[in-house]
This record gives C-alpha cells, structure tokens and sequence, in this order.
C-alpha cells in the first residue's frame, strides 16, 4: 500500500511538475517576443539599415525558444538526478572511500571533457544560429519581392542561392551532430569504466575481507545512480547551451539603446508652428562618406518648399534628417527654434505626415490603412479623409468597399490607388509638418491629376517639403531648392530660377521637351 502510495504521489507531482514548467516556460517565451516586438519597433531607422527585416523575425520567434529547453522538465529531472547522485556519492564514500577515490577521478575527467566539447560545440551554435537567421532574412526578402524575381526570369537563381545557404547551414547541423555523439559517446565509455572498476575492485575487496557481500551489492546499487545523471548531463549540457545561445541574441538586441532613451530627448513640444532651419548641416550613413555638405535653409510655416536635383543627391537624406531618422554629424535641424535632437520623438512626430514614393500598405482593409494614422479616428472622420483623397471614387466599386482586403503591401490595388490611401492617411493625421516624397512620379496622367488634387488639399496651411522630379508639379512652391551631391546650390521660386537660365531652367526644359516628345 505504501508502495501504491508513493507511485499515485510521485506521478502526480511529476504531471503537476511537467504542467507548471511547460506553461511557465510558454508564458515567459510570449513575454519575451512581446518584449522584444516592442523594443525593436523603438529602435533608430539605422538600425534597420543594418538588419534584414527576416533576421529580426528570426530573432522574435526562433531565438526565445531555448526558454523552453531551460524550464524543460528535461532540466528539472536532471537537477534531481544531481541531487540524487550527491547524496549517493555520501553513501559510496561511507561504503569504499578507496573504489569512491578512483570513481571521483573518473567523474573529475568526464566534467572536465564534457565541458571542453561543450566549449567546441558553443561557437558552432551561436553561428548556426546567426546563419538560420540569415537565411530567413533572404528568403523572407525574396518571396516579398516574388514579382521582381519572375519578371527577370531569376527564380532558379534564388532557388540556387536558397540551395547554397542550406547546405552550408546543413554542414554546421553535421558539425554540431558529431560533437554530440561524442558527448554521449564519452558519457557510455565514462559510465562503463566506472561499473567496470566497482566491479573490479569490489569482488578483490570482499575476496580480501575488507568489503561485505551487502556492502559490495549496496556500493552497485548506489553507483548506478551516479552513472544515470552522466547520461543526462550530456543532453542537459547540449539544451542549456542552445538556449542560453538562443537568448543570448535576443538579449544582445535589448541592449540596443530606443531612440527615444536617448539622455538629450528632454524637451516636449506642444502644438507646431512648423518653421524648419537646417543650418550648416552635414550627415552621411557612414561617418567617413558624407551624403550632405554644410547644408543650410529655412522651411516656413504654411510655405511649400521644393526639393529638386538628379538621383542620389540628397534631397531624401534631407527628408529624413526632418523625420529626425538620423542626426547630422555637424550642424544643427531646428523645428520652431528647438534643437531636433533635444525634442521627444513622440510630441514631435505625432505632428508629422509623410507620404512615400512607394506606398507602402499593411495587409488590411482599406479602412484600417486609412485609420493606421489615427487608430481612434471615427468613421466620419476616415470617410471625410477617404473623400478629400478621393479613395472614395475606387473603394465604392469594390464588394465590400471600404472593407476590401489590399493584400501585403497593397498588391490588389494599382499605383494610384495605393497612392490615393496613403494621402488619405496622411490627411487624417492632419499633420504640421507634411513630407511628400516623389509622391506622384510613378503615376499616369489621370491618376497624378487626381492625386495633386487631393495634395493640394492636403499641402493647405502647414509647413510642405516636396521631393519631386517632375519640376512642373511643384512650380506652384514657394521656395525651390536645387540640391546637387549633397550640396544646395541654387534657390528661389520657379519664375526666379527660370528668369536666371539657371541650371534648375536646364532641367526643366529638358523635361518638358521630354514630355512633347
């Protein structure tokens, strides 16, 4: 009965175990991705220059889950086994403290040799696991631009650079296999010399008289449960390390410091007037390669200001100096006489609108783009921006009109379309500061003239930066800057720069030509 006892007791306790380890180990796996989604969402734009958005994937979701190998039951059982094998280690001394000496020696080198594969086997995770999250990062890059893929006829090549990365990855798997079965090929080898030896020096022990018969059967009953725990030292050893590599990286990534922790982010700003001095900047994405070159300009309040110049000269670097993505490595960016790098991120770009040269949609519905500006926006207020964008004139034909799914990235709407949601996001963000970066120049005529429509709405009453290569959307600007390799090297209004055969006349007159043809 007591027998029948201890079992009921034992398998509860082990179900009740397995239970509160499982659960608590999820738990703590769902807060860390919680944790970690909301720690990379506040990191600075570089340093997602510096991450494929597939590795921070990899680094939500795959990285945490070494919580579970540490709150394993796996783990727990071998705890108790160490325990376990202390307390019979105390009975093999009191039995034969001169088999125990030599049975200790033996233990002492399988610590010593498991620790050193353990060392080997480490560096070979932490790279397998980086190289797992390369991969992730490429192909979650590559199906994300399948339409590039198919029209450049290139899906054998990604399909053979897929191929390339497994196998290297499938090499590290081998490689860490075969370090393994070392490990567990020590532990048998380990685990056979010390039966060997008790047996051995027992039997001469109780032939010479100085061990019982009992003592003898005791001493093999004790040292069995030393031998088990140096089997499951091995898997222990192998699941600890993987986890602790595991969380190790996602750790690495909590240590990145939020643009908002930044020490110098003090001042609060209340509502914009929105007048923007850039004065003697210079930035570059890499410190020795400078983008800009002692820039300087003023941006008034309720003014458009024109950004113009070939590819690659730094109008959208300027751009995001005022998203405050960055900050300038000389100089200085001031939003009503503030220093942009004193400001909190959050009291100044809740006053910020942008919209992109590609539009970028979530996958939704045309409704929740719209609202991603203002979550809590009513829908009186989305269907007003959805009016004066004119996203009203497309979404009305759809089945389920304003509910009608877009798909990733907006895939099921055309250019236009996507473009026309975009600005009725931003319109419901009323902004101060409005950022329209080549917003109409991959358009047709009808949907660019619907869409400067609705810009022109847009633009009314606030502080506009245009990023434009079509010079004659923005002739209407109140100040246009030519910006050449980094520099601004002319300024004025259309009719100004026109009048003065200026370089911005040669570009213009280009285009026009261009545009007769």
């Amino acid at each position: 009965m007591l027998v029948l006892a201890a079992t009921v007791v034992q398998s509860l306790t082990s179900l009740a175990m397995a239970l509160i380890l499982s659960k608590g180990g999820q738990q703590i796996i769902a807060e860390l991705r919680i944790k970690l989604r909301t720690h990379i969402g506040l990191l600075p734009v570089a340093f997602y220059d510096q991450h494929l958005v597939g590795t921070l994937v990899a680094r939500i979701m795959s990285d945490v889950e070494g919580v579970r190998n540490l709150m394993g039951t796996g783990i727990a059982d071998f705890i108790g086994s160490l325990l376990t094998a202390l307390l019979a280690f105390i009975m093999l001394l009191r039995l034969s403290p001169a088999i125990t000496a030599v049975t200790a020696l033996f233990i002492a080198v399988f610590v010593f040799s498991l620790l050193r594969l353990l060392r080997i086997i480490w560096p070979l995770y932490k790279l397998r696991a980086r190289t797992l999250a390369q991969i992730s990062g490429r192909l979650t890059e590559s199906l994300g631009g399948v339409r590039v893929v198919k029209g450049f006829d290139a899906e054998d090549q990604e399909a053979g650079q897929f191929a390339t990365s497994i196998r290297h990855l499938l090499t590290l798997f081998l490689r860490a296999i075969t370090t393994e079965s070392l490990m567990t090929l020590l532990s048998q080898i380990v685990g056979s010399l010390l039966g060997v030896w008790a047996v051995y020096a027992g039997v001469h022990m109780v032939f010479a008289g100085k061990l019982s018969l009992g003592s003898y059967m005791t001493y093999n009953i004790f040292l069995a449960y030393i031998i088990a725990p140096l089997t499951m030292a091995v898997t222990a050893g192998m699941q600890l390390t993987d986890a602790v590599v595991g969380i190790e990286r996602a750790l690495e990534v909590l240590q990145e410091q939020r643009e908002h922790e930044n020490p110098e982010r003090t001042v609060s700003i209340g509502e914009l007037g929105g007048r923007i001095v850039f004065d003697h900047v210079t930035f570059g994405y890499d410190r020795n390669q400078p983008v800009l070159h002692d820039v300087s300009f003023v941006a008034e309040p309720n003014h458009i200001t024109a950004l113009v110049g070939p590819s690659g000269s730094g109008k959208t670097t300027i751009a995001n100096l005022i998203c405050a993505f960055y900050r300038p490595q000389a100089g200085q960016v001031s939003v009503d006489g503030v220093d942009l790098n004193s400001v909190t991120l959050t009291s100044y770009r809740r006053q910020l609108g942008v919209v992109f040269q590609d539009s970028f949609l979530f996958h939704g519905t045309i409704r929740e783009n719209v609202a991603f500006a203002r979550p809590h926006a009513t829908e009186e207020q989305i269907r007003a921006a959805c009016r004066i964008a004119r996203i009203d004139e497309f979404a009305e034909r759809f089945p389920n009109k304003y509910d009608t799914i877009v798909g990733e990235r907006g895939v099921k709407l055309s250019g236009g379309q996507k473009q026309r949601v975009s600005i009725g996001r931003a319109l419901l963000r009323d902004p101060r500061i409005l950022i329209l970066d080549e917003a109409t120049s991959n358009l047709d005529s009808e949907s660019e003239q619907m869409i400067q429509e609705a810009l022109a709405y847009l633009m009314q009453n606030r502080t506009t930066i245009v990023i434009a290569h079509r010079l004659s959307t923005i002739r209407g600007a109140d100040q246009i800057l030519v910006v050449e390799r980094g520099r601004i090297v002319e300024r004025g209004t259309h009719d100004e720069l026109y009048s003065a055969r200026s370089r911005y006349r040669e570009h213009y007159d280009r285009q026009y030509s261009s545009c007769l043809l």
